[in-house]
């Protein structure tokens, strides 16, 4: 497979397709040692189940593992950490990972609970679990999504999930994109697949699932990412880690110089646009948000939605701010633990998303439609 390359496939049978597009890819082929310690990352972002559109379906990951041990590869991990708030125990076995792990005979690893250190990466020293730094070959299994904060996420941001809840909190008091490209520099993925089976186009913890039934297969993230902006909608200049990652030599933004190919038989999802996302756009409108993890500010947005839907969010009379940015600070509306100090705050850190909708609510119907 050469590094300009993304192949793509569309069907039902995941756990079969991805073994069919790993053949087509000789991902064999780029495993010198079938003895090599290979990694496995797939997305357990929140306990939420793929179908939803957040997390990584398990059959691509079976398909992953049936594909190497049929080649004779032995030493499989599956790694991966839930964001900050979430346990990754719940996803694994919301999803059914720990009956996986135990049917083939892998090593799950908690990254969450993994031990880490601190490394140079690029110029930027970023703390990066242990598991994640052992590995012989990285294979990175995104799911193709959304993103309230970033616009998208898929190959570069799905890192994330390697490094301790310590160093993600940092990541978004440094604004994200910066962190993400050069986390980048520390952890080498090796081959990219991604589930494009149902992803989320507003929130990455899903719950508005677009139906696509594709697995892609890719080398570059750079260029996965890129491709995933056109694919989106957006322009790759709005999403600045992919621009910086390419600056720092990790890959290719320029999607023209891509070339993409359909593996397998034509589909109609094929010939299908992706819809504009703009849930997060009209709901950003009620918020000020200054260095917020990924989980209080994904859990904010949807509640939002829902009150949106239900005609309330109109009567909103001020605006909802939420951040570590807010720490010792006063103000009248707030939500996390960060906004402690204000006159009313959902307190969690973070707070879940039906808590956010419900103390909202109140706050709106007590103090806004009096």
């Amino acid at each position: 497979m050469k590094k300009n390359q993304i192949l793509k496939t569309y069907g039902t049978d995941y756990l079969e397709m991805t073994k069919k597009l790993l053949e087509e890819a000789d991902l064999i082929g780029m495993i010198r040692d079938k003895g090599w310690r290979i990694g496995i990352k797939p997305n357990f972002v929140s306990p939420s189940k793929p179908s939803q559109g957040a997390t990584t379906h398990p059959e691509v990951v079976a398909g992953i593992i049936e594909y190497l041990q049929e080649r004779g590869c032995t030493q499989l991990v599956i790694l991966e950490g839930s964001w900050v708030g979430s346990r990754t125990s719940d996803v694994i076995r919301l999803c059914g990972y720990d009956k996986l792990a135990k049917k083939y005979g892998v090593e799950l690893i908690d990254t969450q609970k993994d031990k880490f250190q601190t490394y140079d990466c690029a110029g930027m020293k970023i703390a990066i679990c242990d598991s994640a730094k052992a590995l012989d070959f990285l294979i990175n299994v995104p799911v193709l999504k959304g993103h309230c904060q970033t616009k998208i996420t898929c190959a570069l941001k799905n890192m994330k999930g390697l490094i301790p809840n310590k160093e993600k909190r940092h990541f978004h008091s440094m604004g994200l994109h910066k962190p993400i490209a050069h986390l980048n520099m520390g952890i080498h993925q090796d081959f990219i697949v991604v589930d494009h089976i149902c992803g989320d186009l507003n929130f990455e913890d899903g719950g508005n699932p677009v139906v696509r039934n594709c697995v892609m297969a890719a080398l570059d993230p750079v260029l996965v990412d890129a491709y995933v902006c056109r694919l989106l909608h957006y322009d790759v200049s709005e999403v600045p880690y992919i621009g910086l990652a390419e600056r720092l030599g990790r890959g290719c933004a320029d999607v023209s110089k891509a070339e993409i190919r359909l593996c397998g038989p034509v589909s109609e999802w094929a010939e299908q646009e992706l819809p504009y996302a703009n849930k997060v756009v009209e709901l950003k409108d009620a918020v000020e948000e200054v260095d917020s993890c990924s989980a209080c500010y994904g859990y904010l947005l949807p509640a939002l939605d829902k009150l949106k839907e239900e005609g309330l969010l109109q009567y909103l009379d001020t605006k909802i701010c939420i951040g570590q940015g807010y720490r010792g600070q006063r103000g009248r509306l707030g939500i996390g633990q960060c906004t402690s100090g204000f006159d009313f705050c959902i307190k969690g850190c973070p707070p879940l998303e039906d808590q956010i909708y419900r103390e909202l609510r109140s706050y709106i119907e007590n103090e806004c439609m009096r």
